[in-house]
């Protein structure tokens, strides 16, 4: 059973590390930034692939250091991800990470994670997370494109009705609640 508790962050809000600027953190720096383009993102590598200089340059919230890890780059960011070849500084950086009460992701080693990137879903206003707890990132990539086509063309416009009708009703928190079950319900009633 997947135990894993979904949220969504306020990336521009927080600060991310991302240790590692080859493919796999060209990887996850791509997932963050499709999500949140106003992600505070700094990455620290000894080198930098092409895909993620060509990435990182249309985003000014990123910050890119050439330069070995060192302890201190934790200081004063929130979470960090891992995503270099070296499973001994990966090992390292997670033991730090839990001293400094971070969360931490290292790439291809669901032990040492706190958490896991999950396929995204959006459309419009609707974001959907999609975990395999860590066991197969191609289910998921694969649930995500069928959730794609699955979902309607015209779900942002539903969102924003939605948000109008919510606006103007009236009544305690419960009623509202029952109003809104019942507008929706006659949403997906309408599909079948």
């Amino acid at each position: 059973m997947n135990t894993m508790f979904p949220i969504f962050l306020k990336m521009s809000e927080i600060t991310t590390l991302i240790v590692g600027g080859g493919n796999v953190g060209h990887e996850k720096l791509a997932a963050i930034l499709k999500n949140s383009p106003d992600a505070v993102v700094t990455v620290v590598s000894i080198e930098f692939g092409e895909e993620l200089l060509d990435l990182a340059k249309d985003f000014p919230s990123v910050t890119l250091e050439k330069r070995p890890f060192e302890i201190s780059d934790l200081d004063d960011h929130h979470i960090c991800l891992c995503a270099t070849d070296d499973y001994d500084l990966h090992v390292k950086i997670q033991e730090e990470c839990n001293k400094r009460k971070m969360i931490v992701n290292v790439a291809d080693t669901p032990p040492l994670c706190d958490f896991y990137l999950g396929s995204v879903v959006t459309k419009g206003d609707l974001k959907i997370g999609i975990s395999t707890n860590g066991k197969s990132p191609t289910l998921a990539k694969r649930m995500r494109e069928f959730l794609e086509d699955a979902l309607p063309s015209e779900t942002q416009s539903l969102l924003d009705n939605l948000k109008d009708i919510r606006d103007k009703l009236t009544g305690d928190f419960q009623d509202k609640v029952k109003q809104l079950n019942d507008i929706t319900q006659k949403v997906f009633d309408k599909k079948e």
